[in-house]
């Protein structure tokens, strides 16, 4: 079949979110086809643009975050940038911020302002807290909205104490999935209606409300198994991770019993079949006369041992290595994108595969203000106008 529209072309984005979780979002949304214009202030704008920046002119953590997207810098504290902003406003569908509540208020964009002029918009505010309740002003991260979910207690080992996982699980399942799934749910009720909506994203309800192991156990002992004594979290001999010979590690996923059956035939112990679910001390006794048996050969010696052996078993890899997987390239998960400035970055592609769809789009993240011309052209700047618009410093 022929190559069709990508599933949001037509919409237009306006991006006013800085760091890792919103501009993921939009840049989700970018992907899947929708016009994204990253306003950024005339100052630093973005600061992850900078953000670890070492051998590169713009950091790669910026450009991993904000392919396919325009910019324009724009000063909304003017109220020449204010007025832009709203003929922005005018034909745009979605718009995005993640300042702390209150300030798009203050700046004069916020969403009772924009419905005025458009009521079709939809409007997404993504914060730490959410929009209320006691903690709504209060400055944070990803560690600390999952302290506050009661997630990060719940990471690590029994012996290792709460680790920091290099993954932002608030961040990303909260900031960018989930805000992104409130996103779309609004845009097809406002294709629906005509109406859009006001979507409040709490990156710590996110987080909450996707901790289903740790509600499941409080529902069913009235708390939390102690960290590394649940089920998932090294509980069970058959579901963890064992260091191999060369420091390596291989993660046992072997929940179900065939599987299971399948791992003890492999590593010549049939007798640990019957030790599939047990708890305690006959549990930490399995464990180590499996780790024993791992640490016996290397990583790779074992992931070609399991290679076809259909049991969940996996060799851990590391990102380098995983740019190279098999599958991940079988996938095309890897784009290589040309920056002018920076020369070729690895990305990863957008992960959900439609129908129909064409080869993934990577044009490379913009410097800053890029796009300011055309876009106030568009919005149906003529160049004297635009040019007073500079002489003041309200665009770059």
């Amino acid at each position: 079949m022929g190559q069709r529209p990508k599933p949001l072309a037509g919409l237009k984005v306006l991006d006013l979110t800085r760091l890792l979780p919103g501009p993921l979002c939009t840049l989700h949304l970018a992907d899947m086809g929708a016009e994204v214009i990253k306003i950024e202030d005339t100052g630093a704008g973005d600061y992850a643009r900078s953000l670890g920046a070492i051998k590169t002119k713009m950091s790669p953590f910026f450009h991993l975050a904000n392919r396919n997207k325009k910019s324009i810098a724009l000063d909304l504290r003017a109220d020449a940038g204010k007025a832009v902003f709203l003929k922005m406003a005018k034909d745009a569908d979605i718009i995005v911020e993640s300042f702390r509540p209150g300030v798009v208020d203050k700046l004069g964009v916020g969403y009772a302002t924009i419905k005025a002029v458009n009521p079709r918009i939809v409007y997404c505010a993504i914060s730490g807290y959410g929009q209320d309740g006691p903690w709504k002003d209060k400055a944070g991260h990803d560690l600390n909205y999952l302290s506050v979910a009661g997630i990060a207690e719940q990471i690590g080992s029994a012996t290792s104490g709460p680790v920091q996982a290099n993954f932002q699980i608030a961040d990303l399942a909260g900031g960018t999935l989930s805000a992104a799934m409130g996103i779309l749910a609004a845009v097809v009720d406002a294709t629906r209606t005509g109406k859009g909506r006001f979507v409040d994203v709490s990156m710590t309800d996110c987080s909450f409300a996707h901790g289903i192991i740790q509600l499941a156990s409080v529902n069913t002992f009235g708390d939390t198994v102690p960290r590394g004594h649940d089920m998932l979290t090294g509980g069970l001999p058959c579901y963890g991770i064992y260091e191999t010979r060369d420091g390596g590690h291989m993660g046992v996923g072997s929940l179900e019993k065939k599987f299971w059956d399948m791992v003890c035939d492999t590593i010549e112990r049939p007798d640990l079949k019957e030790k599939h679910t047990v708890f305690g001390e006959e549990a930490d006794q399995v464990r180590a006369e499996v780790a024993a048996i791992f640490k016996s050969k290397t990583r790779d010696e074992w992931a070609k041992i399991f290679e076809n052996v259909d049991c969940c078993v996996t060799p851990i890899l590391s990102m380098k290595e995983a740019l190279d997987h098999e599958q991940i390239q079988a996938r095309n998960m890897v784009l290589t994108v040309e920056d002018p400035t920076d020369g070729p970055m690895k990305e990863a592609a957008f992960p959900i595969k439609f129908s129909d769809d064409g080869e993934a789009e990577a044009a490379p993240a913009p410097i800053q203000g890029a796009d300011t011309d055309s876009i106030l052209s568009d919005c149906g700047l003529s160049e004297s106008e635009i040019a007073v618009l500079r002489n003041k410093k309200v665009i770059l």
